[in-house]
């Protein structure tokens, strides 16, 4: 069935509910992770102190992380490079390209690392399509941009239809 590459391995209310201790008892070592909506707000440029602490709990438990974003340079460059963190923009996600060059750079293989988004339509497709375990998270803004805008209303129609068939249990 197609719409199973829509249904995410896990499901978050926060990227703070996942910790390196968490990662470390399924052998994770490298998280691939969205940037707007995912980290952060999408028109909050830099990491707030919280999400510094957790980048620096991923790094102090040797658990590397890239950002691999669709959004442009400017936006992707100015939040990652402060951080030290590794980054891909315009990722093109759902495409799988970006996803394996994340893999590539951080010399893992796939079923050590996990990727994290907060939506069905990039971040959870590209990543069950190209083979990772997916987490999906709440989007941290109520807001979105005009194209996420559209792909929300897209996603609510398969999370409902997954609710329906008893294939997800969370609420929004």
């Amino acid at each position: 069935m197609v719409l199973k590459h829509f249904l995410p391995n896990q499901h978050v209310k926060s990227i703070f509910e996942i910790t390196p201790d968490t990662l470390a008892e399924r052998g994770v070592k490298g998280i691939i992770t969205d940037l707007d909506n995912t980290l952060v707000e999408w028109d909050r440029p830099n990491a707030t102190p919280k999400l510094i602490k957790w980048f620096e709990d991923m790094k102090n438990s040797n658990i590397k992380v890239t950002i691999v974003s669709n959004n442009n340079e400017n936006r992707v460059k100015a939040f990652s490079e402060p951080l030290n963190i590794p980054f891909i923009y315009q990722a093109r996600k759902p495409m799988g390209r970006a996803f394996r060059r994340a893999l590539t750079e951080m010399g893992l293989q796939q079923d050590e690392t996990v990727v994290i988004g907060d939506q069905l339509l990039t971040d959870v497709l590209g990543g069950n399509r190209s083979g990772f375990h997916t987490v999906l998270v709440v989007p941290v803004a109520q807001t979105d941009g005009f194209i996420t805008r559209f792909n929300r209303k897209v996603e609510r129609r398969i999370l409902n239809f997954f609710r329906k068939k008893g294939m997800i249990q969370w609420e929004d």
